[in-house]
């Protein structure tokens, strides 16, 4: 192209000298003058649209970045191939789409979440987090799109039946989790030990190990355990959880969006059915 308009400008230059060797008035000079340069702009805007600078072929796709912790079946795992995904996963996935953006995952510690909103290093956070009063001085949460309460999960052959049972025994925490502050509770009238780690598979690997007499968990995730691992549980009548939401950071405008869409998919029976995918099957 650049070469085709280099021999096309060379050409109205010689023109340009014939004329005016011929005597010719200079609004024929003026015209041929302003031919140049419309050429000359049209091949420099032909040659940036090829490249994809300019134009349709250069915008990017708008993405929404989403934290979670993908220790937490069924609400988040790794597959076989090392894929994030679970019910949360599924739920942001339809989120995104929605509000017309592509959903990229970041996997990172459960306890390092918030501060990835308050550093805006993610967008929104969906990690089955409860919506609790001390999160909310820090982070805003959507309306609750599951409650599942708390669950002590033991070995079968193991004496602990009740929170009365608990009593001089060590109890494994997620780290960061409603169940690590729930366990604190229980510490002023029964006294047991706690031991706090990163994530869920950690905790049941430590129990099958007997390195802790029970592991303190949401109860979707516990049934999961106690069913692939041949455990046993009893829920924990004491709590009171307020319901898993979605983080965002402090005053964003994606709030309100999202909470139509869980109404939305709560209303329609569409979020029962992804309950009964990941959670009722889990």
């Amino acid at each position: 192209m650049l070469y085709k308009n280099t021999k096309l400008l060379i050409k109205i230059n010689t023109k340009i000298l014939k004329i005016h060797r011929g005597g010719k008035t200079m609004k024929k000079i003026i015209l041929l003058l302003t031919l140049v340069f419309a050429v000359a702009f049209m091949g420099a805007c032909g040659q940036s649209k090829a490249n994809g600078s300019n134009g349709d072929s250069g915008k990017k796709e708008k993405v929404l970045i989403m934290g979670t912790s993908a220790d937490f079946p069924p609400f988040e795992t790794r597959d076989t191939s090392g894929n994030v995904v679970g019910f949360d996963v599924d739920l942001g996935n339809y989120i995104a789409k929605k509000l017309g953006y592509k959903l990229e995952v970041k996997d990172m510690k459960f306890d390092g979440l918030i501060g990835a909103l308050q550093s805006k290093r993610v967008d929104m956070v969906l990690s089955g987090m409860s919506a609790t009063e001390d999160r909310k001085k820090n982070v805003d949460f959507s309306t609750p799109y599951h409650h599942s309460g708390e669950m002590f999960v033991t070995k079968k052959d193991s004496s602990i039946k009740a929170v009365d049972d608990l009593k001089g025994k060590t109890i494994g925490v997620q780290l960061g989790s409603i169940q690590e502050e729930g366990a604190k509770n229980l510490q002023k009238t029964v006294k047991f030990n706690t031991k706090a780690m990163d994530d869920s598979t950690t905790l049941i690997q430590e129990l099958l190990s007997n390195r802790i007499q029970a592991a303190y968990l949401d109860k979707s995730v516990a049934e999961g355990y106690i069913k692939n691992q041949g455990l046993i549980g009893f829920d924990d009548p004491t709590s009171s959880s307020p319901g898993m939401g979605i983080a965002f950071p402090k005053g964003s405008n994606l709030v309100d969006d999202v909470n139509k869409i869980i109404k939305e998919l709560q209303d329609s029976g569409k979020m029962d059915e992804m309950k009964a995918k990941w959670i009722k099957n889990n």
